[in-house]
């Protein structure tokens, strides 16, 4: 059985949402990142980031990882680009080489040219945080930032309404996971509205809504 080394509250939220939609089992072990607890290597810390059995998984110290069939991997667009590949169900993975290519174009594409700023946004703003005047400088500058690539997956979703086959795919879901970071900042995500149709539609999903559910029953 695919093992998911991660909280829900962390990218492991990806892989979780994908083995939904391939109604596929997985057992997950919950390591948390270190950052989040006040002593990694306490008596009583749980399995975190730093954990010495973790980084014999991840010498890279950072979740999520997966097994699957002896294979370890992290890297979490790499996972879902391989699980849907390998479990293909409704179309969700690519169907020939062309299909293959653009969907790791549209996961490359979210991972290089929006989740660095989307990340901004969601530790400056999102989380409801009380900025200071750099903090309200960052988030905007970053808002400022991901206006060019929101208009080219604006323009693509309004004439395709999927990123590749018309269909949902694991791109959509790739891409939705790290637009979501930015999700909350009405001023930036109200300038794309085929964009917000679009996660809307996501989220929507059953499979969405079992994971998130999942990640909101697990502590902040």
């Amino acid at each position: 059985m695919l093992t998911i080394h991660g909280v829900t509250r962390s990218r492991a939220s990806r892989l979780i949402w994908l083995c939904h939609e391939l109604d596929l089992p997985f057992r997950q072990e919950p390591v948390i990142q270190a950052y989040r607890l006040a002593d990694t290597d306490a008596p009583d810390a749980p399995m975190n980031t730093r954990s010495p059995a973790f980084l014999a998984l991840s010498p890279a110290g950072a979740i999520p990882v997966i097994e699957d069939d002896g294979l370890v991997l992290f890297e979490s667009l790499a996972q879902t680009l391989y699980l849907a590949r390998k479990h293909d169900a409704n179309g969700i993975g690519p169907r020939d080489p062309a299909e293959d290519a653009l969907m790791m174009q549209w996961s490359f594409y979210a991972a290089t040219a929006i989740e660095p700023d989307a990340l901004t946004i969601l530790f400056l703003h999102a989380r409801g945080q009380e900025q200071s005047g750099e903090d309200a400088a960052m988030v905007a500058n970053a808002a400022e930032r991901l206006v060019r690539p929101l208009k080219v997956l604006d323009a693509h979703l309004a004439t395709h309404g999927h990123l590749v086959g018309d269909r949902f795919t694991v791109a959509d879901l790739n891409m939705a996971e790290v637009i979501r970071y930015a999700q909350g900042y009405g001023a930036l995500m109200a300038q794309f509205p085929a964009v917000e149709a679009w996660l809307a539609a996501c989220q929507s999903r059953d499979g969405f809504r079992r994971m998130w559910e999942a990640r909101m029953a697990e502590p902040e």
